[in-house]
């Protein structure tokens, strides 16, 4: 193996995986939602905004889907 390349004359090229990267939101969780995420993350050592990404993932996955019943105006 070179002990030196010459990297001068590569071409830059576009990132293929970049349009799979996670995208930058701002949220309003409730704040039992984020201690409930954060106990767990100390316990498994994962932090918690990756446990919440697993989470919804595992929502997507799985086809959840979130009944909401709204009080009807009387």
């Amino acid at each position: 193996m070179k002990a030196e390349y010459d990297f001068s004359k590569m071409k830059a090229r576009k990132n293929p995986y970049a349009s799979k990267l996670k995208k930058p939101v701002t949220m309003r969780l409730s704040e039992d939602v984020v201690a409930y995420f954060k106990n767990m993350a100390e316990e498994t050592g994962v932090p918690y905004q990756s446990l919440i990404n697993l989470y919804l993932r595992d929502c997507l996955a799985q086809n959840r889907r979130l009944q909401i019943k709204w009080p009807s105006a009387a």
